[in-house]
Parts: C-alpha cells; structure tokens; sequence
C-alpha cells in the first residue's frame, strides 16, 4: 500500500476553510511583499546524496530541497523520512521524483549521481562507467535551469566536472566540483590533532586532483599566522621513523599518502562515504548561496592560471578558489608554489588531461 504523505492524499479536501483567518499584506500600492526563495536540488539519492541533503536541511539554507533518483520507491522513501523530521527542522518543502525536470528554476543543482566505489578502486577507474550517466542527466539539468550554479560531487570529480561543463554550456564560473575541499579538511584534521588546536585555525590546503595525485602545500601552512612547517622540521619528530629522524620529505609525503588514503579506509570500514561529504559540500553551498566570498579549494577550469597547469589544457583541478552567488569568483591565481609542489602539480594536471581529452568532448 502507498503511503501518504500529505492529508490531501488521503482524501481530505485541501481547499476548504482556513485555520487562521488571513489578514491583508499587500502595501500601499497593493503589492505583497515577498522573499526570494532558495531552491537546492540533489541528483543522486544515495548515502552521499543523502548525507548533503541532510546537512543543507538542517543549516536552514534552502527554502525547497529537490531529491532526484533513478530509483522511485527510493527516492520517495528518503523523501517522507525528511518530512517526518519537520518538527525539529527549519520550515521546508521537500520534493522528490526520477524527473530532473522537477528540478526547474533551481539556484543550485548538486550532482552525486554515479557508481559506488568498491574498496580498493581509485576514483579515475570510476570515469567510464559514470560519463555515460552525465549525458542523460547534465543537459536535462540545465535546461531546467539555466541560470543555477551546477557543483559536482559524483567521482571522479575533476574529470566529471569537466565533463559537466562541456555538456551544460554554462560558463566556468557557474561549474565547481567539489574538488579537494574535503581532502584539506582532512589534512588539516591531522594536522590540528598534532598541533592540539582547532582544526579552524589551521589554513592548509590539498590541491591538484580529488584523488592520488593531489597536493599538499606543505610551504603556506599556517597556524595563528605562524608557518608551520619549519616549526614541525625543528620540533617534532616522525613517529614512523627512527627516533632521531624529523619531518623529512618521506615524512611529509606519508601524511599526504593518510590524507589520500583516508577515504579508502571509511570506504574499507563501512562500505561507503557520507557525512564528512555531507558537511564539506553544504559548507560549499552556504558560501555560493550567502555570497559570503568564502575561500574553498574547489575543482575550477585551471588552464594557465598557476605554475604547472599550461594554458593549452583545459581542465579542472582544484586551486583555491574565492566563491559568492555567481559561483567562482576569483582564484588564486598568485599561488606561491615550490619547485617540489609545482613539479607535484603539473604530475596532478597531467593526470587529469589525459582523460580529459581521451572524452573528445
């Protein structure tokens, strides 16, 4: 038996007298005020799809949440389990369905779409089984709405952000993917725990590829203003090394290597990853959607914006990256980089070309 999830479902009549009886808004000039509201819609309602759809709602961001999956029964399931919660949530009106065009006139598409990764798969080996999806969902999307900010989640994210910007025919500004935001979280994690300090207080970045060729920009950590590195090299010690062996550059590419494999390890122990996402992609959205000109290390079209990613190549990577309502508005483009990190970089965006222009997009 269907549920319901509405009292008109079940046969009340919906246009019947008001509980309250309504008083007149308009102005002087007859004009009622209104708000502008905020439509979020999430293509992919798996455990990722879920887990940011979770923490949008719950940050009072959206004023209508759309959940899209291939799956109906799914879908809709997700859908009442969300709306059961609306006592103890902000006011929203939450929809779902397999039509993406039930996503129309949306200020943010968010796109998580795609095949699970299977422990032990790197996000590249995702590509192929993932670009045919994008073909079906992507161009449906933007026709809906033409005017959203499209971010990108599903994996490989750089390489299926690229893939979104060519069949969207958006501007770059308006495609992000999620890039390396949850991979520097996760840098500075280790680091704050080390430091013992809030992991808000550390200014660390991953860049480069989602994946394992990222970068750790070990020259601009910084605590409180104070570099880190050299405070690490002078003072502390490697635990995986000889007691007399500091933060050398094995060290140093062993924590990158943690950070990297970090994902591997949920995905080993649970099977998939959510909430860290979850929280990484809404802090992303809250920065799109409230203008705050926030600084993320997002996927953004690279090509001769840094050392190390030539001109002639277009694709994303992420790079520090300044958002706001019209989606990316800056990047850093006066990245200062060292000669390890540059050489890094360019291994990172030579990667991430290869498949690129093996698409022929």
């Amino acid at each position: 038996m269907k549920k319901a999830s509405s009292l008109s479902e079940l046969g009340f009549d919906a246009d019947g007298p008001s509980f309250f009886r309504h008083l007149s808004l308009a102005d002087g000039d007859g004009a009622l005020p209104r708000r502008r509201l905020i439509k979020i819609s999430v293509i992919g309602a798996g455990n990722v799809g879920m887990a940011i759809a979770q923490t949008i709602l719950t940050q009072d961001l959206a004023d209508e949440i759309v959940l899209i999956d291939a799956v109906a029964d799914k879908v809709r399931g997700e859908m009442l389990d969300l709306q059961h919660a609306a006592a103890f949530l902000p006011r929203v009106n939450i929809v779902s369905g397999t039509d993406v065009s039930l996503t129309r006139s949306s200020d943010l598409v968010i796109v998580t779409a795609g095949a699970r990764q299977i422990p032990g798969e790197t996000r590249l080996n995702l590509l192929q089984r993932n670009v045919s999806l994008f073909r079906r969902i992507v161009p449906a999307a933007a026709e809906a709405s033409p005017e959203s900010l499209l971010l990108i989640v599903s994996n490989p994210v750089d390489v299926l952000t690229y893939v979104a910007w060519k069949l969207s025919g958006f501007p770059a500004s308006r495609v992000i993917g999620s890039g390396t935001n949850l991979d520097s979280s996760r840098f500075r994690f280790l680091l704050a725990e080390h430091l013992e300090v809030s992991a808000q207080d550390v200014q660390a970045y991953m860049v480069g590829e989602h994946g394992d060729s990222s970068v750790a920009l070990w020259s601009s950590i910084s605590v409180a203003g104070m570099p880190v590195l050299a405070h690490l090299q002078k003072n502390h010690r490697s635990s995986a090394a000889s007691k007399t062996k500091q933060f050398d550059e094995a060290a140093l590419e062993g924590i990158r290597r943690a950070v990297v494999g970090s994902a591997y390890e949920v995905i080993k122990l649970k099977g998939y990853t959510s909430w860290a996402i979850g929280y990484s992609v809404a802090s992303i959205a809250w920065s799109l959607l409230r203008d705050q000109h926030r600084i993320h290390p997002v996927s953004v079209l690279a090509k001769g914006l840094v050392r190390g990613v030539p001109a002639d190549r277009e694709l994303f990577l992420s790079l520090p990256a300044r958002l706001g309502r019209a989606g990316v508005l800056g990047v850093a483009a006066e990245l200062v980089l060292t000669d390890e990190e540059e050489r890094r970089l360019r291994i990172s965006a030579e990667t991430l070309w290869g498949y690129c222009n093996a698409l022929g997009l």
